[in-house]
């Protein structure tokens, strides 16, 4: 290996990681290094609403995980940590490139995903915006941690790409991880193609880190569907990047020689089995989830509600999330065209749950269709949770361990008896 690939590798991996288990296809030399971080070093601080909904921007026709990447850029991030596991791992090394490019002020892999889990949590009680991103399996191994952040009140941002979790081991795409995540207290998007994965990754830096939520945002897409396949995504420029996060104006403190561990932690009743540890905890628990209530605000601010209607009288009405969604359009087009009557309800936000959204936007639906990319159905479970008259209800269809979801299979439900 020459010394000008050498200089590359130790530039973006401090820690003296193995560079052969790294991709490295050309050259690069000292001085191209320093000319890549001029970029970034270049970019200005702008309001989040002027970068995230005013500044014009320019398609790309880029992948899920480039477009990851390039919210990213913009997203003054503190601290990166990564441990590999398909199909995140292309993603989270999109970001190593970032780092050595300057965007990202600090990056490692860490040993395995509870370790992963556990430094986002060290990091993000230290003050300072954390990302992290896992996948399948990986996201089992370090859920908890990751259970834990809501109640530590740790905002950071975990990007989850969608795969199989359940025995024959597998790669593919199957959201049934999703269904893990919903009960934490932490926010969840569930993004639809690599668009969304750009604006669901960069608005969730600044919903989790807003004073009344001060939570961990999970942004979900389906695993190669939208990581590995190309997409148009507008951005705007490269010189711009959020403002850093306001760590002392959040929920809970730092920690910091102001606020040690020791009084984080609170006094010992707490950490005692008597009545005021448990009403100590109850309180805390619906502190927790009333803070994921108040993200709403935020989400319709800066993603255009938690739903998003299509054909909104409908007789027949789609309820789909994450890849579905896209299907579901392509339904919507051809079932037009033969003359019926079907719209489409695109939930983005799982948690917190678009309830009143749904109950309005399906009232007066005769067939509710609820496609899925995972066995159990936990869409459909959420959505009968909430609206009156559940038997209009067709669960389904649903299609897992990595199948895709030919659109046949929706007109069936839209064409055919309740089943």
């Amino acid at each position: 290996m020459s010394d000008v690939v050498e200089k590359k590798v130790e530039e973006a991996h401090p820690r003296g990681d193995d560079p052969r288990t790294d991709v490295i296809t050309e050259k690069v030399s000292q001085e191209e290094i320093e000319e890549e971080k001029k970029g970034a070093a270049a970019q200005k601080v702008v309001d989040p609403d002027y970068l995230f909904l005013k500044a014009p921007r320019e398609k790309q026709f880029i992948t899920g995980s480039e477009a990851a990447k390039e919210a990213i850029r913009r997203a003054n991030v503190d601290i990166a940590i990564a441990y590999p596991i398909t199909p995140q791992s292309e993603t989270m090394q999109q970001v190593g490139y970032l780092y050595a490019e300057g965007y990202v002020k600090d990056y490692y892999r860490a040993e395995e995903e509870i370790g992963v889990m556990s430094a986002i949590a060290g990091a993000s009680r230290a003050g300072v915006r954390c990302l992290t991103a896992t996948s399948g399996p990986g996201l089992m191994r370090g859920i908890e941690q990751i259970q834990a952040w809501p109640g530590g009140r740790l905002p950071s941002v975990l990007l989850v790409m969608c795969r199989v979790i359940n025995a024959p081991l597998a790669i593919q795409p199957d959201n049934i991880e999703i269904s893990f995540l919903l009960n934490s207290g932490g926010v969840v998007l569930h993004g639809e193609n690599q668009q969304d994965f750009y604006d669901y990754a960069l608005a969730a830096f600044m919903i989790g880190e807003k004073a009344e939520v001060t939570l961990p945002v999970a942004v979900a897409v389906d695993g190669f569907f939208v990581t590995h396949a190309r997409g148009w995504v507008s951005t705007p420029a490269e010189n711009m990047k959020l403002p850093p996060r306001e760590c002392y104006h959040e929920a809970v403190p730092m920690m910091d020689n102001e606020n040690p561990p020791i009084r984080i932690s609170r006094d010992a009743p707490i950490q005692k089995s008597n009545f005021i540890s448990y009403q100590m905890h109850a309180s805390w628990q619906q502190e927790v989830w009333a803070a994921q209530e108040r993200s709403r605000k935020w989400i319709d601010r800066w993603l255009g509600g938690l739903v998003e209607v299509v054909n909104p009288k409908a007789k027949t009405m789609i309820v789909a999330s994450g890849g579905a969604v896209s299907q579901a359009r392509e339904a919507v087009r051809q079932s037009t065209e033969q003359g019926l009557d079907v719209g489409l309800i695109k939930v983005k936000s799982i948690r917190p749950f678009p309830t009143q959204e749904l109950i309005e936007g399906l009232d007066h639906a005769e067939k509710i269709i609820i496609p899925e990319f995972n066995y159990v159905g936990w869409l459909a479970k959420e959505v009968k949770s909430v609206i009156p008259r559940v038997e209009r209800v067709v669960s389904g269809p649903r299609v897992f361990g990595g199948m895709s979801m030919p659109t046949e299979l929706i007109m069936e439900k839209i064409t055919g008896e309740y089943k």
